[in-house]
């Protein structure tokens, strides 16, 4: 496993590569600085398994840094640790197409179940932003999310994620066979994820099978 992990203080990138060192067995880090440090480090190394990067960095503005990084890696999962989680920088995070979006004060647990559900496939988001007032067809994905409890409590939409996924298909497949973006999707099977108890999308399937649910 390769992962890039940048931020511009030298303590904390240094304290969550220790943080994250039993992820993997034969995990492999490598380190940026800023923004540029990012962009040398995916010239030179071509492929990570995920980049986990701080928000507010020297060099370019967040949103066009994790634009640019997209239009390289585009099925590279990208997550944001930030001391800055408000609201509405969350949600363009999520419209860029980030996978979770993690404050810096989380603690190594919380850390390590974001990036368990980004490699299912889902997307993190802290639980005061879930919680927040917000009307958009995002929010209210997190929020059922945040509050999946029912033994079947998947949405038509989100049976056709699942039928999709059955089918062995990727997000970026299954946003364009539903047309919606690949953040929704992303979003969609992370509430499959939690509302069929399951970490992995073979598990969603087998879970979704014994409950009796049709493919």
């Amino acid at each position: 496993m390769k992962i890039l992990i940048a931020d511009d203080h030298e303590v904390f990138l240094k304290g969550l590569q220790l943080s994250l060192s039993d992820l993997d067995e034969s995990v492999n880090f490598i380190e940026a600085r800023d923004y540029n440090d990012i962009f040398d480090k995916i010239k030179k190394e071509k492929s990570f398994d995920l980049i986990l990067t701080d928000l507010a960095m020297p060099g370019i503005a967040w949103d066009l840094a994790i634009k640019q990084i997209k239009e390289v890696m585009p099925d590279t999962p990208i997550a944001i640790l930030s001391a800055v989680y408000d609201k509405e920088t969350v949600l363009k995070a999520l419209a860029i197409g980030v996978s979770a979006f993690i404050p810096k004060t989380s603690s190594n647990r919380v850390i390590k179940t974001a990036i368990d559900l980004i490699f299912a496939g889902g997307v993190y988001v802290p639980s005061e932003i879930i919680n927040s007032d917000d009307s958009s067809e995002e929010f209210a994905i997190l929020k059922q999310v945040n509050n999946a409890e029912s033994n079947i409590p998947l949405t038509p939409r989100q049976m056709d994620v699942l039928k999709l996924i059955a089918k062995g298909q990727s997000n970026k497949i299954i946003a364009a066979e539903l047309g919606l973006t690949e953040g929704t999707v992303k979003l969609h099977v992370t509430s499959i994820l939690k509302s069929l108890k399951v970490y992995n999308r073979t598990g969603a399937i087998i879970e979704a099978t014994k409950l009796g649910l049709k493919f």
